[in-house]
């Protein structure tokens, strides 16, 4: 029914930037708080930065100050801007949507990922 489907990952040296997008569509009344996770292997999965549909941003202690979430509403879309990257950074990095279909129901929609790769 709605699909999130992301882009921008990439390799890139520390220091570097890189610009994810994650772009909704599908039956889409409405979407709540939309986030950026990411995960390593044999590690769980970390919130990065969310954005609820007003504006209000939180973000990860570790990513603060570096990454910057935001989103275009009309566009059903979430950035992430990832400036100054580190080693530590790679991982892959999944979107996350509060989707409101059908005007009542609400549900929790993930992409399929993309790989970034921070080499030192």
């Amino acid at each position: 029914q709605v699909q999130l489907v992301e882009s921008g990952g990439g390799l890139v040296q520390a220091g570097g930037s890189l610009r994810l997008s994650c772009a909704a569509s599908g039956r889409i009344f409405s979407i709540n708080a939309m986030g950026w996770y990411r995960q390593v292997p044999g590690k769980q999965r970390e919130l990065v930065a969310a954005i609820t549909s007003g504006g209000s941003t939180n973000y990860a202690a570790s990513v603060k100050g570096r990454f910057t979430i935001s989103r275009d509403n009309a566009k059903n879309t979430v950035y992430l801007q990832m400036n100054s990257l580190k080693p530590e950074d790679t991982a892959v990095y999944y979107c996350n949507a509060g989707v409101v279909v059908d005007r009542r129901y609400i549900y929790d929609y993930w992409g399929q990922g993309t790989q970034v790769t921070v080499s030192s």
